[in-house]
């Protein structure tokens, strides 16, 4: 079998798939067009998020069996279109489940505690402890909406806090012993914390807007280590210049690239921040905002761990 790589990964998942039999090959520079030009050579793609595979590129594909993406969603792929062909669709949200639930620890206790303004106030030489007096996570209730693998790898990282941890899903009876499940009206009551771990699908797309957001019975700190196009930023700015959102920690923002390698869209220079929406000029100025570049799965370990479990997900369905 035949294995075409879009995008380079560790080089366990090369050596794992050489061993068990396959044939790989990789291209990393070729354009879209290009590999269409030639995947009706392969059976099997791996990819990560480097362009869309759409009804022309499936269509040209004639020979494949799988399209195995090195991260924990499909949504780069047109999934129902895939699968009337027969195309196996595979993932790896337990690859880099732990790597997204410490970092979203991370950014909630950094936000609790002001750790990013502190660091930057004592660097700048202002030593202000009252200004930067913070909030304990003892006593909250953390909302997780999403309890898949990245919302139970958070909720079991919240062990030992002593505070609350419920749940919303689509999905019945998916709570367990880190997080109690409840109705989407009952978290929007109670949270202090609202971290979203869900895929981006038609009904999480722009969830999170002013409607959502003063649903909620008390002003509260937002997570979103999910998914960018989850949250309409403009409501967000201003749910922060209310109050009504005390704080929010984004690993991922609405105007990433669909490849998640940059924040700019095509026609924009990384050097241009005057081309950029207003509503996130005005949130990359909030002291109550911690960003980061969409890296909450992106460790040195669940680079491997990744690999490991494509390569296994391969074998194991497609054995020579």
């Amino acid at each position: 079998m035949n294995i075409l790589h879009l995008d380079t990964n560790h080089p366990l998942l090369l050596k794992m798939l050489e061993d068990a039999g396959f044939s790989n090959e990789e291209n990393y520079t070729a354009s879209k067009v290009e590999i269409e030009s030639i995947i009706s050579k392969y059976q099997g793609i791996v990819i990560r998020s480097r362009f869309n595979i759409d009804k022309q590129f499936l269509d040209a594909a004639k020979n494949l069996k799988f399209i195995a993406r090195v991260g924990a969603g499909l949504e780069s792929i047109e999934t129902d279109y895939a699968e009337t062909l027969g195309i196996k669709l595979i993932a790896a949200p337990e690859g880099n489940r732990n790597a997204v639930g410490e970092h979203t620890l991370g950014m909630l206790l950094s936000l609790f505690n002001k750790l990013n303004n502190a660091d930057k106030e004592v660097k700048s030489g202002h030593w202000n402890r009252e200004a930067n007096r913070g909030v304990e996570l003892d006593g909250k209730t953390v909302g997780i909406i999403g309890y898949g693998n990245m919302g139970q790898a958070f909720a079991k990282k919240l062990r030992g806090f002593e505070c609350e941890v419920i749940c919303y899903d689509l999905k019945e009876n998916v709570g367990n012993e880190d997080a109690r499940q409840v109705s989407l009206n009952v978290l929007q009551q109670n949270a202090d914390v609202l971290s979203l771990h869900t895929p981006w699908t038609p009904l999480t797309d722009k969830m999170i807007d002013s409607v959502f957001i003063h649903s909620f019975a008390k002003p509260f700190w937002l997570l979103n280590t999910a998914r960018g196009k989850s949250v309409v930023t403009a409501d967000l700015v201003s749910a922060l210049k209310t109050g009504k959102v005390l704080g929010a920690g984004l690993d991922v923002l609405e105007y990433e690239k669909l490849s998640f390698e940059s924040l700019f869209q095509p026609d924009a220079s990384q050097n241009n921040t005057n081309r950029l929406p207003e509503s996130l000029k005005e949130l990359f100025k909030m002291k109550q905002v911690i960003l980061s570049p969409h890296i909450a799965g992106w460790t040195i370990e669940s680079k491997e761990k990744l690999a490991k479990v494509i390569a296994e997900k391969i074998i194991n369905n497609f054995k020579i």
